[in-house]
């Protein structure tokens, strides 16, 4: 199974909400590596993409929020390895997919 990056603690999750985001090469070789986050769906696009490609937890707090991966969790296509080793990291993001599926 691939090495997935976690974060050590959510709150060093400080990245942009808003805005046009431009994501390195190393993470996004797509050739549509810009992502505005003011566009409905693009937040989203991001967060897997950065979830599933970080190099680095820095790649993770540059990119992604706290706050906003909290509400987005529910809505993120993962891979079930990828989700399991976020939630069993961070139990709050099981208890934000276990409140969604009886919702």
């Amino acid at each position: 199974m691939r090495p997935y990056v976690l974060p050590d603690s959510l709150d060093l999750l400080t990245g942009p909400t808003t805005g046009l985001v431009q994501l390195p090469r190393h993470m996004d070789w797509s050739g549509h590596a810009s992502y505005d986050l003011d566009a409905p769906g693009r937040l989203v696009d991001l967060y897997r993409i950065v979830i599933i490609e970080a190099a680095s937890s820095k790649d993770l707090h540059t990119y992604l929020n706290a706050a906003a991966l909290r509400r987005l969790w529910s809505y993120l296509w993962l891979a079930p390895p990828v989700r399991r080793a976020w939630q069993e990291r961070f139990p709050e993001l099981a208890a934000i997919d276990a409140l969604a599926s009886t919702a």
